[in-house]
């Protein structure tokens, strides 16, 4: 399912900072950095980027040739395998995970680690990296997107620490069809006040 958002910059932000938004992973216990899924560039005040957060992920895994297997749709409780072939290899659903939240890819060659992605609408989301022959990289992701601004972000790379230490605002998109996410605050001198996000015109599903 698509949720339909609109980014508006009511903001006096005069820093034409990069706003950024992610998922976290929260199969993991531990602080793992985040993905940045999508990166909004050079929308001025009381301008809008319209995009869509979709709940329908897609896998694949790579490695350090720089090679990629076709992109599964998976779902919450399925286990995906990476087995040898007699020439090559199969990236396939091989049965159910432990978890009915979670999700999982494991690892089954003989030898190499490899990189697991997930994809939301196009865009990776999460990245886990060298899971080796027998282990298994396992994801779960909440209706919940963060939402932050900084100098330079890339999208599809990774966030770094100091980065994510500056982001606080969560946005729950449960049971939400369509929303704006507003920024506010900015400014100079005395008037500057922190940049700040909200939903606003939100449409229940």
């Amino acid at each position: 399912m698509d949720i339909q958002l609109n980014f508006i910059n009511r903001s006096q932000d005069q820093n034409n900072s990069c706003i950024f938004l992610f998922q976290k992973n929260a199969a993991t216990q531990l602080e793992q950095l985040a993905t940045a899924w999508k990166v909004i560039r050079n929308c001025g005040h009381q301008c809008n980027h319209p995009l869509a957060y979709s709940t329908d992920l897609e896998t694949c895994i790579h490695d350090q040739y720089g090679n990629y297997s076709s992109r599964r749709a998976v779902q919450p409780g399925e286990l995906f395998s990476l087995s040898p072939l007699p020439a090559g290899r199969s990236f396939s659903k091989v049965g159910k995970h432990s978890s009915a939240r979670e999700f999982a890819v494991r690892n089954d060659l003989v030898r190499g680690a490899v990189d697991v992605g997930v994809y939301s609408d196009g865009r990776l989301l999460a990245l886990k990296t060298n899971v080796a022959p027998g282990q298994k990289a396992v994801f779960e992701f909440t209706p919940t997107l963060w939402i932050g601004a900084a100098s330079q972000v890339i999208e599809g790379q990774t966030l770094n620490s100091a980065i994510l230490s500056n982001v606080n605002t969560e946005l729950s998109l449960l049971g939400i069809a369509r929303a704006d996410i507003v920024m506010t605050g900015g400014g100079t001198g005395r008037d500057c006040a922190p940049l700040q996000f909200s939903l606003e015109n939100v449409a229940m599903a």
